[in-house]
């Protein structure tokens, strides 16, 4: 059984976390390159408000200027991982597995099925059936149902020497009118969901994050370690 090291980061912009990421991944590929292993980790954020573009993704997918990314306090990066174009913002939950999969499987599909089981484990848990859709990585909700179709976990990873890094993103109290500005995830006619819009209620963070850790270590039959991190910013959520 693997041991995972989470890391909750709390409340963070996107640049900085991205740039631990990639530090994270550098360290463990050094250290295979000389036949040593480092954890593997687990970081959570929710992130201020922030549109990012997958490396093939269609800058046309953005849908709103410059000038009113600026106006309205939303940052875009354009970033290596797969997928085309997501927000993250408050209220979402962020998952970064930096995960060596020649631990555990390498098989890229099979991983990205692992997450997505992952959150369909754990919005069961709130009567929610999550789904996949064929050909659309994601948990989504009636997604076989023409007109209804809903994601609430966007998906999208990068992976070097079989070490992963980015992850998931699911839309627990999120405003979900930052996705009026994008086509998420490039898909046009399908809608975007959150816990807070399907169940008509406020749901605490810790409570989704608790069940997210729990199927966590079933699925990928892990053993997860909490840990402070020594990774500081100079800007936090306002």
């Amino acid at each position: 059984m693997q041991e995972i090291i989470l890391q909750d980061l709390g409340h963070r912009s996107y640049k900085p976390v991205w740039d631990y990421q990639e530090n994270l991944l550098k360290q463990k590929i050094d250290a295979k390159r000389i036949g040593s292993s480092l954890p593997d980790y687990l970081l959570l954020v929710e992130h201020d408000p922030v549109y990012t573009l997958g490396k093939n993704g269609k800058a046309t997918n953005l849908l709103i200027t410059e000038h009113l990314l600026a106006q309205k306090e939303i940052e875009y990066f354009h970033i290596n991982r797969g997928g085309d174009i997501t927000f993250h913002g408050p209220g979402q939950i962020v998952g970064y597995p930096i995960f060596d999969l020649e631990k555990f499987k390498t098989d890229i599909g099979w991983y990205l099925r692992c997450l997505e089981e992952t959150i369909i484990l754990s919005i069961n848990e709130y009567g929610l059936k999550g789904e996949r859709s064929k050909g659309e990585t994601g948990v989504w909700l009636d997604a076989n149902v023409k007109g209804k179709e809903r994601k609430i976990c966007a998906m999208g990873i990068r992976c070097s020497r079989w070490v992963t890094m980015h992850g998931f993103a699911l839309n627990v109290n999120v405003d979900l009118n930052y996705f009026n500005y994008i086509t998420p995830c490039g898909i046009q006619d399908k809608q975007v969901t959150s816990l807070q819009k399907e169940l008509g209620t406020n749901i605490p963070v810790d409570d989704v994050k608790d069940k997210i850790l729990k199927n966590f270590e079933l699925v990928f039959n892990c053993n997860i370690i909490s840990k402070k991190t020594s990774f500081t910013i100079s800007q936090h959520s306002k």
